[in-house]
């Protein structure tokens, strides 16, 4: 067996020993090497616990290192007899899957942000470059128990990230979670299923054709744990973590004050990536942890795709001078009269829209003087609200009151 072979099949084994971000394993597994670190531990349960060949590549550790690794020793000790990595490598390749581990150049990089938490591999159904995928890609979570106005804003997000080119990450759970993967696949869009259990099993049971038709629209499905792993409640949460480093950004659209996608996004801010909150009715339990999070500054206000491309940094230049151009639009439009004075205020309004009306006209109908009205009609000019026409004004739109 090459070297590389022997580092795929030693982080396959890895992923079953130990439960998901176990910073003791991923530590030791830093430091000597996934073969070398699990031949040590098949030694250490063996013979007893020999730190000094970790101490020399790790440096000295002080007595509550010692205890952890001891700990963690008798954890894996009930687990390391019953593994079969190979045979989850099979189940595997019975569906069509792929293995990826972090020297893969489909490995998505973003998860190397977890440090000691990193997945050993990844265990993927479907489109095997996940790297490529995530490089333009925006996690869209919330609530299971999803309102109708959660679930809409989910999907149409999703509908309009995936249009645009981006790829949608999420939970695979009912309400927030299934309604962006179905937005996703809606626009024939990419979306990666982060699974808390194997990737052979459905869970829930009932988004099962949703998964299927996730993988047949070039999506796929991603796990840490081997195919036949029983999703359990301490994997969704470590779950979450995935969720927020494969995302260039994380938006929660509807969340109770405590649930998973606060956890998600929670986990976004640690790794410094952007978080948004789509705010909800202000009497709606279902927003009470989005409402949170923006309270306390951990996410921004987001209500549509172009203000979630901008807060992923994913828009590009010909959108972004759209998005500028509407702004200035909309900041033309929305020019306050409180800085005009009360004659300037009632000149403009006397200025007609087309044809052009001169000084005595709109003097007259401004009930002015015509030195106020010339007067008025130079500031409203310098200001851009009135433009010089033939002989006469006319005024500049788009003129609000």
């Amino acid at each position: 067996m090459s070297d590389v072979d022997a580092d795929v099949l030693a982080r396959a084994t890895w992923s079953a020993l130990v439960e998901p971000g176990d910073p003791v394993a991923g530590t030791l597994v830093a430091t000597l090497g996934a073969a070398a670190a699990l031949a040590w531990v098949r030694c250490a349960l063996r013979e007893g616990p020999d730190l000094s060949s970790v101490e020399e590549h790790h440096g000295p550790l002080v007595d509550a290192d010692r205890r952890r690794v001891s700990r963690a020793l008798t954890r894996w000790a009930v687990r390391l007899p019953d593994l079969d990595a190979a045979g989850a490598r099979d189940r595997l390749d019975r569906l069509d899957g792929a293995l990826l581990v972090p020297d893969d150049p489909r490995w998505p990089a973003g998860l190397d942000d977890l440090g000691s938490e990193a997945p050993f591999c990844l265990w993927v159904r479907g489109e095997p470059d996940v790297g490529a995928a995530l490089e333009s890609s925006v996690a869209v979570v919330g609530s299971r128990a999803a309102t109708s106005y959660g679930e809409r804003v989910a999907f149409d997000l999703a509908d309009a990230l995936a249009g645009g080119g981006l790829c949608v990450v999420s939970g695979g759970a009912y309400g927030i979670d299934a309604a962006a993967h179905r937005g996703a696949v809606a626009r024939a869009g990419r979306t990666i299923v982060v699974l808390a259990g194997g990737v052979d099993r459905a869970y829930p049971a009932g988004n099962a054709r949703l998964l299927e038709t996730v993988v047949g629209a070039g999506g796929a499905l991603v796990s840490e744990v081997p195919p036949g792993s029983l999703p359990t409640k301490s994997r969704f949460l470590q779950r979450n973590r995935l969720i927020a480093a494969a995302g260039r950004a994380t938006v929660v659209v509807e969340a109770a004050w405590r649930s998973g996608a606060m956890s998600t996004a929670h986990h976004a801010a640690r790794l410094l990536r952007p978080v948004g909150a789509v705010p909800g009715p202000v009497t709606s339990v279902a927003s009470a942890g989005c409402h949170r999070l923006l309270r306390e500054g951990v996410a921004v206000c987001v209500t549509d795709a172009v203000e979630v491309r901008e807060l992923a940094g994913l828009v590009g230049a010909e959108l972004a001078a759209g998005v500028a151009a509407d702004r200035e639009a909309d900041a033309r439009a929305a020019r306050p009269r409180d800085g005009l004075d009360s004659t300037s205020r009632r000149v403009l309004d006397a200025l007609p829209r087309r044809g052009p009306a001169d000084l005595p006209r709109v003097a007259s109908l401004a009930g002015v003087s015509l030195g106020e009205a010339r007067g008025a009609l130079g500031l409203l000019e310098l200001g851009g609200w009135a433009r010089r026409r033939d002989e006469g004004w006319v005024a500049v739109p788009p003129a609000r009151s």
